[in-house]
């Protein structure tokens, strides 16, 4: 059974979702995302024996907009109040920028974060020519970043699509349209991954590279994927027709992945 609950923290409250019994496993969500981006993941690892908990960022799904930072730091520190909540250590399941946050989290409190698994992984900042960066910042600014986040999304989802992406897709675009939502979302596409790159090399927690062969978020995924790896002694899975959300374009490879991970370095 789902148990919807919020956390307070500095600035305003995160809403989270915590499921089954066992090791604990909190499950991060990137930019313009929603918890639920999980849905086919957190099945899986309850039925493993896994208590798992899924988050909204700030400024985004249910979690509030009152806060005073959106960026991976921010993230990376909701992680750790989450962790420390619910009687960690966690294994951190970090999709985009939540990636990036629990690469933040595992160096700075390594007794708080048991393992890695990042999705679609940015941990350092993507190479981009100063002409785009400007077209980003005017794309993502409050007034337009609700419907180009809407016409920019389906082509995350390179490869094979999820059964209910539409019901999916609606779910977080309807999410942004709130009041006060557009505006964070626009905040947290200003973030940047400098602070993940910097701490890569205090990281000592077991991790799991799993990324789409087609993830148009860079040019050679597999090349970043093995890159990331060895900067954190960790393996690589790439995912077959799928692009940034691997755990929901291909839970049947994703699912027995991560799960043999975890048994390998959460129950060893």
């Amino acid at each position: 059974m789902t148990d919807t609950r919020t956390l307070q923290r500095d600035g305003g409250r995160i809403a989270y979702d915590v499921q089954g019994a066992g090791p604990l496993v909190i499950c991060a969500p990137g930019m313009g995302d929603i918890r639920q981006t999980f849905r086919y993941l957190v099945p899986a690892l309850v039925a493993a024996g896994y208590r798992v908990a899924t988050f909204d960022l700030r400024g985004h799904g249910e979690s509030d907009t009152t806060f005073a930072s959106f960026d991976d730091e921010a993230e990376a520190s909701d992680i750790v109040a989450l962790s420390e909540h619910l009687g960690g250590p966690a294994t951190v399941v970090g999709n985009s920028m939540g990636a990036a946050a629990g690469v933040i989290a595992a160096a700075r409190r390594p007794e708080l974060v048991s393992a890695l698994v990042l999705v679609g992984p940015f941990v350092r900042e993507p190479k981009m020519n100063a002409l785009l960066g400007a077209l980003m910042k005017i794309a993502t600014a409050p007034l337009w970043a609700a419907p180009v986040w809407k016409t920019y999304l389906p082509s995350l989802y390179a490869g094979r699509k999820p059964a209910d992406q539409a019901e999916f897709a609606a779910q977080a675009n309807a999410a942004m349209k709130r009041r006060g939502y557009a505006t964070t979302f626009s905040k947290t596409t200003h973030t940047t991954h400098d602070p993940a790159e910097a701490v890569l090399g205090k990281v000592s927690a077991p991790t799991l590279v799993v990324m789409g062969e087609l993830d148009p978020d860079f040019p050679k995924p597999a090349d970043e994927a093995y890159w990331i790896a060895g900067q954190l002694n960790g393996t690589v899975l790439m995912v077959t027709e799928s692009g940034h959300y691997p755990q929901s374009q291909r839970p049947d490879i994703v699912n027995p992945a991560v799960i043999e991970f975890l048994e390998s370095v959460v129950r060893a």
